[in-house]
């Protein structure tokens, strides 16, 4: 991600959340050295399809944000950019990537099911804009991830 993508990452995260991160939150995580804010282009590099924000901090990697354009949602644009977080968490030596998610946000919990995540809590009232509970969910980061 680069700052000449944050007009489509903006638009993409104000349909996507009840409340949007602002450009300053996206600006904010392109310079952190420890934080890998990536983008899915569209087809031939015409846009932007998806984004995600993973951060790699003591050995362990936590996904902050990911979302897809509506009209890229059941493509696979959030499965491999998901894909990459790992990666490049593997590849930067965590053991384990962890997310929270919101209670009712099924297609998500069902993605990240399917890439072997486990529930490991709830965090309730997490969601300050909605008092929506939030789902804690990890996985082991192993080394094939890194491929």
């Amino acid at each position: 991600m680069s700052e000449s993508d944050l007009d489509a990452v903006l638009a993409i995260e104000a349909v996507s959340f009840p409340t949007p991160w602002s450009r300053g939150m996206f600006s904010e995580e392109l310079g952190r050295d420890y934080s890998d804010a990536i983008v899915a282009d569209q087809d031939a590099g015409c846009g932007i399809a998806g984004y995600a924000v993973c951060w790699c901090v003591a050995g362990e990697s936590h996904l902050l944000n990911i979302a897809v354009a509506e009209g890229f949602r059941g493509r696979g644009v959030a499965c491999s950019l998901l894909i990459e977080c790992i990666r490049r968490g593997a590849q930067s030596g965590a053991d384990h990537i962890h997310l929270e998610v919101r209670a009712g946000n099924e297609g998500a919990i069902r993605l990240y099911r399917g890439h072997d995540f486990v529930f490991m809590g709830i965090r309730k009232g997490y969601y300050t804009d909605t008092g929506e509970d939030a789902i804690l969910l990890s996985r082991e980061i192993r080394e094939q991830d890194a491929k």
